[in-house]
């Protein structure tokens, strides 16, 4: 469900970049009319632990944000006219207390962008480094000059922990400073504007349970009233200042505050320091009372220890993680920086330890009211199975843990096995009734297609004693129960939606039909090889026949006088859409036409037929890739996020290499640039995702359908080089690709190392005593590139 914008107009400029600046993203003014975009951008989180990039003072604000993962509130959903099974309620993000707050008053004047002169305001976020870096140059209303400088982390190893430190130096003369830390629950949330996919708002969602403050401490613990979770939040200080400032502390249920106030001089500097811990639990868990002493030690562990420990953490956790992560560019700066950007959010959007996964729009913002939705485990899982496989599998846990309200909602709706959410933050569906999301079944192959990815190159034994082979029986269950025979033999998938939001409840979607015979195969092979396990779940031989004879007779609706596959029976032979008289204010289509008139056409939001091809390539040939790219690039108007990398991985594949370019740097920008206007909710993770993909399946052309590792690369003419890492099976590959050669290695395997591999079809074998070369064939000539939609095809880029 996520939107974006395709445009033939140039996107804002990132701007120019050299190498170093590649691994910073800065800005260098107030930009007053796009803080809630730069908060999301500058947005720091550990997947536990999210804090918006708002400004240490709090305002001026767009949208405050200090998440918790999982952290929600209940509320109640109404219809118009009520039907069966229509979900009656629905989860909601909410923030816990911020404790990034820090408040400053020169001469009783806060501390505002907005009001005297700015001479200095940039604000960097350090990709190495994993911090966000802030220096002002202030001179308020009344003439007084002081500087700002702030670093602020979430920490990567520590999960409950966040720190900030904040110094304040006087510049021109003596000033009475004030300056206020705050530990503040229940901020004011903007109202949800007119857009479907902003988030609901609940006003007032925490109650107080504890709140205390001693010394340069404090700690608030507060409940929800529907969802039955408690959070509390402690904060530490460490303060460095002239004698002449004195320190007081007050508290109320909302707020906890350490006030540092007196002259300042010039010369001198006052440096304070905060270290926060948050944790959650369910109301019948931990008390409160236990839950504050928790917080409160880790907090204070964290200031013994001393922030510039932590920053030492830090640096060496992302070291570790850049070793895989990193993907080198060469020949275009711009999209290195942004590539960088999109890893670093994805590094730090999950983690192995915290019993979550990751929502949509991570811990960057509240849009989709924080749900989970699919692209989770088809755009961001299947990179993070080769880059941190553990964050996929505990990913994977997560979904595991909630199959208990997955089959209370299969039974609800009458169908057999499991029927995972469309959108979710607990595991209950949280999206009310409606045609492109409830019929939206493909959710449950994409989570099986996840499971089958991560154990082909984790080879994750225990995972699929634990969890994995459940997860794949179940959704098999679900296909084989909710699918029909027809009396030719076929196996059909009617009334169910794919990918594409734009056409709904319609019968054989192909993507939805070859995922369901992926879960199917995938299932019927893992219970065959684990007799054992499969019995204790009550699998029989017969069911695993029964799934196999489905997986073999699926249908696939295929347009022969058109020679291109139907997106879902029938597709091909809908009314087209009226292209010629939709103007480009009318984009994104959801916001000016009626679902009716949309589903009835022939007019795509997001990739479907084109992401079957990618998740799938094995069941189409090259002729029918080339043929489907063309008919479907000529009808998807990409309103959605999710469409660009697909897109861009079967135009690389199949040779039109500079529209594969321009869709990628759609995808990698989507954020940085704001292409759709959006991101002020929080970034698209699986856009930033999704530009991996683009450019490792695209361009370096890697293919895991199989079982072994292939790849086909080959480079557009922006690229002059193109280095990337992924884990397979234990050990760490790195491929080089340059316009001459592709060079596979072990880089940290001893000698005896081995993995088996493929270039362009031959197979080899690699090891850790020596790279193995490959030379790079030329790419054939593909023909005229597909046509886009009028005005919708990317941005150019690939000409320089």
């Amino acid at each position: 469900m996520h939107t974006g914008s395709a445009t033939d107009q140039p996107s804002p400029a990132v701007g120019s970049v050299d190498d170093e600046e590649t691994w910073r993203i800065r800005r260098t003014a107030a930009d007053l009319d796009r803080l809630g975009e730069t908060e999301s951008i500058f947005a720091l989180g550990n997947g536990w632990v999210g804090w918006r990039g708002v400004l240490d003072e709090g305002a001026p604000c767009a949208m405050p944000g200090s998440y918790v993962n999982g952290f929600h509130e209940r509320r109640e959903l109404s219809y118009p006219e009520e039907g069966y099974a229509f979900p009656q309620a629905s989860d909601t993000l909410v923030s816990a207390p911020n404790a990034a707050l820090i408040r400053l008053w020169v001469d009783d004047e806060p501390l505002d962008i907005r009001t005297g002169t700015l001479h200095v305001h940039e604000r960097v976020l350090d990709l190495r480094a994993g911090v966000l870096r802030r220096e002002t140059e202030w001179v308020s209303p009344a003439g007084r000059r002081v500087r700002v400088r702030s670093t602020r982390l979430v920490s990567l190893p520590r999960r409950p922990v966040a720190a900030v430190r904040y110094e304040v130096e006087a510049l021109d003369g003596p000033v009475e400073l004030r300056v206020c830390s705050d530990l503040l629950a229940n901020e004011r949330v903007p109202e949800r504007s007119d857009d479907p996919r902003a988030a609901s708002v609940i006003t007032d969602p925490l109650t107080a349970e504890a709140y205390r403050a001693a010394g340069l401490d404090g700690v608030l613990v507060h409940r929800t009233e529907h969802s039955g979770q408690r959070v509390a939040v402690a904060v530490s200080h460490l303060l460095d200042a002239p004698d002449t400032l004195a320190t007081t502390g007050d508290r109320t249920p909302d707020r906890v505050r350490l006030t540092v106030a007196g002259p300042l001089h010039p010369g001198e500097r006052l440096r304070l320091t905060k270290f926060a811990a948050y944790e959650c639990a369910s109301v019948g868990g931990m008390p409160a009372g236990e839950l504050a002493d928790l917080v409160a030690a880790e907090a204070d562990a964290a200031r013994a220890d001393g922030f510039d420990a932590l920053l030492a953490d830090q640096r060496a956790a992302l070291d570790a993680a850049w070793q895989v992560a990193d993907v080198l560019l060469d020949g275009d700066p711009e999209l290195q920086q942004a590539t960088r950007f999109a890893m670093f959010h994805l590094i730090q959007a999950g983690r192995p330890d915290s019993g979550r996964t990751i929502p949509a729009k991570g811990l960057t913002g509240n849009g989709y009211d924080g749900h989970v939705l699919w692209d989770t485990e088809s755009y961001v899982l299947p990179v993070l199975t080769y880059l941190a496989p553990a964050v996929a599998r505990s990913a994977l846990s997560w979904r595991h843990a909630h199959l208990p309200e997955a089959r209370e909602r299969a039974r609800e709706l009458r169908l057999t096995g499991a029927t995972f959410p469309w959108r979710t933050i607990g595991g209950r569906e949280c999206s009310g009734y409606w045609p492109a999301g409830t019929a939206a079944l493909h959710v449950n192959a994409d989570i099986a297609d996840a499971v089958l990815r991560y154990l082909a190159a984790a080879d994750d034994q225990r995972f699929l004693a634990e969890a994995g082979l459940e997860l794949l029986v179940e959704t098999a269950r679900l296909w084989h129960g909710f699918g029909h025979w027809s009396d030719t033999g076929a196996f059909h998938l009617h009334g169910v939606t794919g990918p594409d939001e734009y056409a709904a409840l319609v019968n054989d979607n192909v993507f939805t039909n070859l995922m369901a015979r992926r879960n199917l195969r995938g299932a019927a092979d893992a219970a065959e090889r684990h007799p054992d396990l499969a019995g204790r779940l009550g699998v029989e031989p017969a069911e695993i026949a029964g799934w196999r004879a489905a997986a073999d007779a699926v249908f696939i609706p295929y347009d022969r006088k058109r020679g291109v596959h139907q997106q879902a029976a029938g597709f091909t032979e809908q009314p087209e859409w009226d292209f010629a008289n939709t103007g480009e204010d009318d984009y994104p289509l959801l916001l000016h036409y009626p679902y009716l008139e949309l589903y009835r056409r022939q007019v795509v939001k997001q990739a479907d037929l084109v992401l079957a091809m990618q998740l799938c390539p094995g069941e189409f040939t090259a002729d029918e890739k080339a043929r489907n790219l063309a008919y479907y690039e000529a009808r998807t108007v990409r309103d959605s996020s999710l469409s660009a990398a697909p897109q861009a991985v079967l135009a690389a594949e199949v040779g039109h290499l500079d529209l594969a370019y321009d869709l990628f740097a759609e995808s990698v920008l989507q954020d940085l640039a704001d292409l759709g206007d959006k991101t002020a909710d929080g970034l698209h993770l699986a856009s930033l995702a999704g530009s991996w993909l683009a450019l490792v399946q695209g361009f370096g052309g890697l293919r895991d359908d199989r079982g072994v590792l292939s790849f086909d690369p080959r480079l557009p003419r922006r690229i002059d080089r193109l280095v990337f890492s992924l884990r397979w099976r234990g050990r760490r590959l790195r491929v080089t690709l340059t316009r001459a050669e592709a060079r596979y290695e072990l880089p940290d395997a001893d000698p005896d190392a081995t993995i088996d591999l493929r270039h362009h079809g031959a197979e080899f074998r690699v090891t850790g005593a020596a790279p193995v070369i490959r030379p790079m064939p030329p790419v054939p000539d593909p023909g005229p590139e597909p046509h886009s939609p009028p005005g919708r095809r990317p941005t150019r880029r690939s000409a320089g």
